[in-house]
């Protein structure tokens, strides 16, 4: 794997507010990475930073070899903030076309790169449309086209899927998704299952400090499994105790469980017995997720 993200020693101040605090990481090339934190954990202040709209108080980034805001990076990082808006007087493809013309392309250049990444977020049937003549969803997919503009090796989306209805927003994630062996993409939503969907990695922030998780919480020894049931049932925690390789299991939130497996006396397969179990009970589920939800890695 080869590193394309490097950042040591962090720190990032407003006046005498600290919005980065000594922050360190690195990303490799690979999988969706997740950056999540609250309103107000810095997510939005490193990713100007790692852009080059800002400078960082101390601290050193690379990206892709180069400091933010080199002329090396350019074409090579792309960013698409939240509010990024169209201009409702112009056609998508007169838009896009006109930010591949400032990349340097020529005019035919342009063009194709605009139906290129028009394809890549299927709005090739909306290429002469104007803005106001697309839904929100169509809107923000080609907000999305524009940060594709070039082929970047590096695009950042700032809560790509906020305020969309569940269909957009999965046709959001499939754009991803689909285009993650191309695009390093980095990823800041407050949607934890959305991103846990996605993202191999997550970086956490809170109060401008950084901790680092990955999706699933499992080692050697041992490993987790989550149940979601449709319903509670009183008896549900004793019976799955029975299960000779459940070491622990807490009730992290209503109707939902978190079973810690020991890997040395998984001699069977506990999903099986977990279901056998179920089954035996006539008690109804919803979902069992190998690991711990993203929501109990970082609450």
């Amino acid at each position: 794997m080869s590193l394309i993200i490097d950042v040591q020693q962090l720190t990032k101040k407003y006046g005498n507010n600290t919005a980065l605090n000594n922050v360190e990481f690195s990303l490799e090339k690979g999988a969706p990475v997740a950056l999540v934190g609250p309103n107000g954990a810095g997510k939005t202040t490193l990713f100007s930073l790692l852009c080059g709209y800002i400078q960082p108080s101390s601290g050193n980034i690379s990206v892709l070899g180069h400091s933010p805001g080199d002329s090396a990076l350019f074409g090579r990082l792309s960013a698409l903030p939240q509010d990024a808006q169209l201009d409702p007087r112009f056609s998508i493809a007169m838009q896009l076309s006109f930010y591949a013309r400032l990349q340097g392309m020529s005019r035919k250049q342009a063009k194709n790169d605009t139906l290129r990444v028009l394809e890549m977020v299927g709005l090739l049937d909306a290429v002469n449309s104007l803005p106001s003549e697309l839904s929100h969803g169509m809107r923000k997919r080609a907000t999305i086209a524009q940060a594709l503009l070039g082929s970047p090796e590096i695009v950042m989306l700032d809560e790509a899927t906020a305020g969309l209805d569940p269909v957009n927003a999965r046709e959001i994630r499939a754009i991803v998704a689909d285009h993650a062996s191309e695009v390093n993409f980095i990823l800041s939503s407050h949607d934890l299952n959305e991103l846990e969907r996605l993202c191999d990695r997550v970086l956490y922030l809170e109060n401008g400090k950084l901790k680092q998780h990955q999706t699933h919480g499992n080692n050697v020894n041992t490993r987790y499994l989550t149940l979601r049931m449709k319903q509670q049932y009183q008896d549900i925690i004793a019976s799955i105790s029975q299960i000779p390789s459940v070491e622990h299991i807490d009730m992290t939130q209503d109707r939902e469980y978190l079973l810690t497996i020991n890997n040395e006396h998984d001699v069977g397969n506990v999903e099986i017995e977990l279901l056998n179990m179920l089954i035996k009970n006539n008690w109804s589920y919803t979902q069992i997720i190998n690991g711990k939800t993203l929501e109990n890695q970082l609450f």
